[in-house]
């Protein structure tokens, strides 16, 4: 078997086995719903036994495949400095790394929103390998392994063609404790004036892979954390979009602030009214 081939089957079998823990984790989800009881993370930040219990289900299935790979839940303990460290770290660069979120879209889910999702990324030395995002409600399976193109459900996807923000459709996303006058909310002001609609839906994930579907054209998001995104990066790239930081640089994991575009005329001027905004 050709070096080549060798990888290309090595990325399948991790792709394989994350769409078996994302759906895992997603059952536990639907079986759940309706019956949960939120406590509070921080401000506005919620998390359910529901999150905590697909978070198990996802860990035991990736785990027990790749007993040698790091893993990054979002309810993990200490999650954000854990993946802070690894990506810092000489002697953990190189290693496999897991980042996942069990239930993207909390808030929806407590309300009865039928807007979530659960995200599985595959990380190795700062580079997204697999990705793979299960909405539960639809059952629809967004996909994506590094150079192998992404899909929804074994069709291939393609990001939209808008390359002018007056005629694109906006995502936007928040912190869960924005405060009165932060720079996110001017920004949110500028994109809303600038482009034909915007929406916030509540699921980074499902946001990005919309973007890669061609349903959405561009995503802003001044605060998300690698979880939210680790999958639906690379799901973006890999259906033909732009995804860089917010202010247009290379995107960092460990500061997944970011604007992500289906094109690169409108991936331009979205970074363009970015900039005008104090």
């Amino acid at each position: 078997m050709s070096l080549l081939r060798k990888e290309k089957t090595v990325l399948e079998d991790y792709l394989e086995t994350a769409e078996r823990a994302a759906r895992a984790g997603g059952e536990i989800l639907t079986a759940k719903q309706g019956s949960i009881h939120a406590r509070s993370k921080g401000r506005n930040d919620l998390v359910t036994e529901a999150d905590l219990a697909s978070q198990q289900a996802i860990r035991d299935i990736l785990l027990s495949r790749y007993p040698e790979h790091g893993f990054v839940g979002e309810e993990s303990e200490g999650a954000t400095d854990d993946l802070a460290r690894s990506l810092a770290d000489p002697d953990r660069r190189d290693s496999f790394r897991w980042i996942v979120d069990p239930l993207d879209g909390t808030t929806n889910y407590i309300h009865g929103m039928p807007h979530y999702c659960v995200s599985i990324g595959l990380e190795q030395s700062g580079e997204l390998l697999a990705g793979v995002v299960f909405d539960p409600v639809s059952g629809e399976c967004f996909r994506a392994v590094r150079g192998g193109g992404a899909e929804l459900d074994g069709q291939p996807l393609k990001v939209s063609g808008c390359q002018q923000v007056n005629e694109a459709l906006i995502a936007f996303g928040f912190a869960p404790d924005v405060r009165p006058g932060a720079p996110e909310i001017a920004q949110f002001l500028a994109i809303m004036h600038a482009c034909r609609s915007i929406r916030r839906m509540g699921s980074a994930a499902l946001n990005l892979c919309y973007i890669a579907a061609g349903r959405m054209d561009g995503y802003v998001a001044g605060c998300a954390k690698a979880w939210d995104v680790a999958a639906g990066a690379l799901i973006v790239r890999e259906a033909g979009g732009h995804f860089t930081g917010i202010d247009g640089g290379t995107f960092d994991l460990r500061h997944p602030h970011f604007t992500c575009a289906a094109t690169p005329q409108l991936h331009c001027e979205l970074l363009a009214i970015l900039a005008q905004v104090e």
